[in-house]
């Protein structure tokens, strides 16, 4: 019965999204302000129904109704409950009803809070964020329908894949679709303002904060994955350029130039048609990585479906949803004209510069991502194109734009004194320089620390120069000091928010830098009693100890001791375990981390002789990479809470003016 509420709550959802679809834009169209104020109940009626529809699929893996064909296939009575509740959307047809989810939650929240948004622009919006909903909706109940039934019911399930059940994946996928699913609501604010054919920098203000709020949960979407991929799968990589990474990785590129072309439309009323793109671009390429995990053309752990019908379902709606846009700018585009003019040396020359830049580092991502299918379709042969295409091409464009990053914002609106800025950033020349001299004497001044010491100097640039910009604008050692504490109270936490995510960045930067280049390597086979030096550590392997009980699988557990210079430092456990059901093996790395650097042990198969394979890693500065990004996220949430962008502030302005002027 469950699942029979579940199936009708998406036949009723996909009605909703039907009306939500069109009374709104043809009230919008004629001008009738009660159709179109149909949009917001409807949202907020699809919004529930698709989420009485989840609850009722995750009851049935909570409960392990087997009655279910989606819970037999991807759940077990021995899994623990929480990798139960993830396994909802550990598989095609749980992620399809989960994204459904988010792109309903995304119209109700732009119901609930856009009180302040003109009628004509919301309910547009709303209209076109129902489209793209039937278009998944009718995808789930015609192709993907998570409530099907299987008679007779079997005794107990297939399983998950051992690989997915880590708490890791528990939270990834939710919140890299929040960042996915999130960019449609920048889209839908996009081909409204072409219907309407007006963006200004109120649209600018409304289209921004969705925006951050996707861009930031993109962001740790895909830190969390990327931590997922390092201490589980035992290769002590934490990135490989894997094809339905890089899925994940380009709309977040595309999505970085959305927000930063949203500020020059903001506060220069320019690069309208440009922003305008970019949101299309942006969510097409998400639609693009829903694609490419779900077609069956790639194989990955990361891909859900090997069905080329559900493939051609999506492709078709990415044709539609990204053509039918395209055809849309390409008509009304032209018309959105700039006002503001400025000089390539000026603030908005280095926001389009950056735009630029991650604009051809995202179409380079797109291009080694999908050349080997189309290489592969056209008979031109199998063609890999791994890491070594990715660096050599990706690296070059992010250089120059590191380096602009702590030039622009110091750089004034329309006309910039590029001497001026640099000339503020002497500080930062100078840390820079200490830190590549510093780096290149510390490690042997050999040739492969020479480019590292120019990637740590990349991130001390940014970092202080981040802070420079800060230090400029509250006038730091330059006012009296009553002056600077007034300026930074009243600076806008959007600058705040700009600071720490640049600053995070810069972390970023580092950690990846010394990672490339430091990481040491050992792989052996060593029997209890052995030890094995790695960077100054000296690990003993103390024992194995087998068939260690788990809540649904056995393990083989190493003990390392760990040593330096004679003293102890820690105990690693790594694991190798093998699940019962499916039956599969994996890899559990055991960490000791310092802040500085990883010490990484992995345990392999028997070697014969009571030896076992053993790899044993130094990754320097890797936690960097992952602390980077959670500030990145961090500046950004302190962003999303200035006054601009809090939706309804400017409405309780008005209402607060014009209650003062009735007083008056």
């Amino acid at each position: 019965m469950i699942a029979e509420l579940g199936q009708f709550s998406l036949i009723l959802a996909l009605f909703v999204a039907l009306v939500q679809s069109v009374v709104p834009m043809v009230g919008a169209t004629r001008g009738d302000r009660a159709w179109m104020d149909m949009a917001r109940p409807a949202a907020i009626a699809q919004f529930a129904l698709i989420a009485m529809a989840f609850g009722a699929l995750m009851a049935c893996y909570v409960t392990s109704d087997f009655s279910v064909l989606n819970v037999v296939q991807n759940s077990h009575t021995e899994k623990p409950l929480l990798y139960k509740i993830s396994g909802v959307w550990g598989n095609h047809e749980g992620s399809m009803l989960l994204w459904v989810l988010i792109l309903s939650g995304y119209g109700m929240a732009v119901s609930a809070f856009g009180a302040n948004l003109p009628p004509a622009l919301r309910a547009r919006a709303l209209s076109v964020q129902a489209m793209i909903a039937c278009g998944f909706l009718l995808f789930i109940l015609f192709t993907s329908n998570p409530f099907t039934r299987v008679d007779p019911a079997p005794l107990n399930g297939d399983g998950l894949n051992p690989l997915l059940q880590d708490p890791g994946l528990a939270f990834h996928p939710p919140f890299l679709y929040l960042g996915y699913v999130g960019f449609s609501m920048a889209f839908s604010f996009a081909i409204a303002a072409l219907i309407e054919g007006r963006v200004d920098a109120a649209w600018a203000r409304w289209v921004r904060p969705w925006t951050l709020v996707a861009w930031c949960a993109l962001t740790l979407g895909i830190a969390m994955g990327s931590w997922w991929a390092y201490y589980t799968l035992g290769w002590g990589g934490w990135w490989y350029w894997d094809p339905v990474e890089n899925a994940s990785f380009m709309p977040w590129l595309a999505g970085t130039a959305l927000l930063h072309s949203s500020i020059v439309v903001e506060k220069r009323d320019t690069l309208k048609a440009w922003t305008i793109l970019l949101a299309i671009v942006t969510f097409s390429l998400s639609l693009l990585g829903t694609f490419l995990v779900r077609s069956g053309v790639l194989t990955s752990v990361h891909s859900f479906a090997a069905d080329p019908s559900r493939g051609v379902f999506v492709l078709c709606l990415l044709v539609v949803v990204a053509g039918g846009s395209l055809i849309l700018f390409a008509i009304r585009g032209p018309g959105l004209k700039g006002g503001g003019l400025f000089t390539p040396l000026s603030r908005e020359g280095s926001l389009l510069l950056n735009n630029v830049l991650m604009s051809t580092a995202a179409g380079t991502v797109l291009l080694g991502t999908l050349y080997p299918l189309f290489a592969d379709a056209l008979d031109m042969g199998k063609v890999s194109v791994g890491p070594p295409f990715f660096n050599a091409v990706f690296i070059p464009l992010m250089v120059p734009m590191v380096v602009a990053m702590g030039v622009g914002p110091l750089m004034s609106w329309k006309r910039g004194d590029l001497a001026g800025a640099l000339g503020r950033l002497k500080v930062a020349f100078g840390v820079t320089l200490v830190v590549m001299v510093g780096t290149w004497l510390l490690t042997g001044g050999t040739s492969g620390p020479l480019w590292a010491a120019g990637g740590l100097g990349l991130a001390a640039w940014l970092f202080v120069g981040s802070l420079t910009e800060w230090a400029d604008r509250v006038r730091l050692f330059r006012a009296p000091l009553a002056e600077t504490l007034e300026r930074i109270i009243r600076l806008p936490r959007s600058g705040y928010g700009m600071m720490v995510a640049h600053a995070g960045v810069a972390v970023v930067i580092a950690g990846i830098t010394g990672s490339a280049a430091w990481t040491v390597e050992s792989i052996q086979v060593m029997h209890p009693g052995d030890v094995v030096s790695v960077a100054g550590y000296d690990l003993r392997l103390e024992g194995i100890q087998d068939n260690i009980p788990g809540p649904n699988y056995v393990a083989l557990r190493a003990h390392f001791s760990v040593t330096r210079h004679g003293s102890p430092v820690t105990d690693l456990y790594p694991e190798k375990r093998m699940f019962r059901q499916p039956p599969r093996p994996t890899t559990d790395a055991a960490i000791h981390t310092n802040f500085l650097g990883d010490l990484y042990a992995v345990v392999g198969d028997p070697a014969g002789a009571g030896g076992f394979v053993t790899r044993i890693y130094f990754n320097p500065l890797v936690p960097w990479i992952f602390i980077g990004a959670v500030i990145m996220v961090i500046g950004g949430l302190v962003s999303l809470t200035d006054r601009r962008y809090r939706v309804g502030a400017p409405l309780r302005t008005a209402r607060a003016a014009a209650a003062a002027k009735g007083r008056a």
